[in-house]
């Protein structure tokens, strides 16, 4: 069983189940352009054996990150499913969220925003609690980070256990925005996250 540092940190077990790539790739790229993404993709993703703890494979994006042209291309891909969807603002979680949340809200003409771990934000926040598999978090939002009625796409690097996204999303809604989705870099379809998510829309570039 995966451990909550685990399900937080895009990890995997070992010889988790294969399952293909999502395509949900960037508009208008053609269906081998795809492929080609998708695998380069793929092949830039490390696997680091017994990382946080043993029996643990971590799925480490550094590689991907270090090449200029391929993590532009994976933002440019996260953010097509959504180029037409009236997206006002983007909002990614701590930590590695933000790596991607930012250049994904450029790409979409949208405002960023950050939800932070408790303590974290300096202005006042509203603030949500929410179960880990072993513990439970804390996390916050700005209270005027946006205005009623905005359109707002949730971004992470890994969708785990959906714990986290659907957090996000229910803070989200207390502002009185609208949730039109959530795009993550890599899915761990083992851990089911899409259950927690109800009916919101979700894009992955990759699944494992």
């Amino acid at each position: 069983m995966t451990t909550p540092e685990a399900q937080m940190s895009g990890a995997t077990p070992t010889s988790p189940p294969a399952r293909a790539d999502l395509a949900s790739v960037a508009s208008g790229a053609g269906a081998a352009a795809s492929r080609t993404l998708l695998a380069a993709l793929r092949a830039s993703v490390r696997d680091v054996p017994d990382f946080p703890t043993p029996g643990i494979v971590f799925k480490d994006v550094a590689p991907l990150l270090a090449d200029a042209a391929l993590f532009h291309q994976a933002t440019d891909a996260m953010a097509g499913p959504f180029a037409g969807a009236g997206i006002t603002h983007v909002v990614a979680v701590e930590a590695r969220g933000f790596i991607f949340g930012a250049p994904v809200a450029q790409r979409l003409g949208a405002g960023f925003i950050p939800v932070r771990k408790a303590g974290k934000l300096p202005w006042h926040t509203e603030r949500i609690e929410y179960a880990l598999e072993y513990a439970s978090g804390i996390l916050e939002i700005h209270r005027d980070a946006c205005p009623p009625g905005a359109r707002v796409l949730v971004v992470d690097d890994v969708l785990a256990t959906g714990g986290t996204a659907a957090a996000t999303g229910a803070l989200v809604e207390r502002l009185g925005a609208q949730v039109a989705g959530l795009t993550v870099l890599i899915e761990l379809t083992f851990l089911r996250g899409r259950s927690a998510l109800a009916d919101r829309r979700v894009e992955a570039l990759l699944a494992y």
